[in-house]
């Protein structure tokens, strides 16, 4: 779509903000909505679409889209004459786009002035514009120690359950788990009879499933919050001296809800398996 005054008025402005039901108690609890209602805003709950009216138009949700991408480049402070493709775009990809506008906006004016440093204030907001976002280390290719893992992960020891990540392909990631006598769980569960808790597979399914949710620009810094487990089968013990495989495909990725089917296993053997669904929140939250 080319925007111009008319288009805008008439085919871009009046869409309406969308969330997922899944989302609305965290957005409602953090403040996130207080102006929200189903007079402006428009509510998705399953295969189901909420509203007080019908959808103003056909494709509506892409229209949104397009309303933030214009209002987030809007902060650069200049006209923007481009031709734009997004894929899935979000507030936190529109902004680092603005960002690095501003940054090769600002390239000239700092070449010239390499050997003239700039006066102290104007020197303060460049260091503020120019502030590069973290970027994610979980890509495709990608192998991970416990040291990078725990740059991506909030958890630590008991509470980290996994040790190195081997594989991240598209949605599909595996992870091992080092099972060493020393993990303080063996110590009741149980007594001169270590095997460890089938609960802390889960736990390490879901932590895998949330390292292959922060490969997505949107969501670096955010925290995986376990939601649930469904089909959950537990097949066969894990013993001290196993090395847990851990193997989780990402089958669904709405908003800030994941699911991931997770397997756990030993030496080739499937040992546990489950669905797991969780969800995403910022880490300030």
């Amino acid at each position: 779509i080319e925007v111009s005054p008319d288009t805008w008025r008439n085919d871009i402005s009046r869409a309406r903000t969308f969330c997922y039901y899944e989302e609305i108690e965290h957005l409602f609890k953090n403040g996130l909505i207080k102006g929200g209602s189903l007079e402006n805003a428009v509510v998705i709950r399953d295969d189901a679409v909420l509203t007080n009216e019908p959808l103003r138009y056909s494709n509506e949700f892409v229209r949104h889209k397009i309303l933030d991408i214009i209002g987030d480049l809007s902060l650069t402070g200049k006209p923007i004459g481009a031709h734009i493709v997004a894929v899935k775009p979000s507030h936190a990809a529109n902004c680092e786009m603005a960002r690095r506008i501003l940054s090769q906006m600002r390239k000239p004016k700092q070449t010239a002035e390499t050997f003239a440093p700039p006066p102290e204030k104007e020197r303060q907001a460049n260091v503020a514009v120019e502030e590069k976002a973290r970027e994610s280390i979980v890509q495709d290719g990608a192998i991970l120690d416990v040291n990078q893992i725990m740059k991506v992960l909030p958890h630590r020891y008991p509470f980290l359950m996994v040790d190195r990540v081997t594989t991240i392909d598209g949605n599909h990631i595996v992870a091992q788990k080092n099972v060493s006598i020393n993990e303080p769980f063996f110590e009741g569960h149980f007594p001169n009879h270590p095997i460890m808790p089938g609960v802390l597979q889960l736990e390490a399914i879901a932590q895998v499933a949330g390292i292959l949710m922060l490969k997505k620009a949107e969501n670096i810094g955010k925290l995986a919050y376990f939601m649930a487990a469904e089909n959950v089968k537990w097949r066969k013990p894990v013993l001290p001296g196993d090395i847990l495989t851990i193997d989780v495909e990402l089958t669904k990725s709405r908003g800030k809800i994941g699911k991931a089917v997770g397997k756990c296993s030993v030496d080739g053997g499937e040992v546990s398996e489950a669905l797991v669904t969780f969800m995403l929140i910022d880490s300030e939250a």
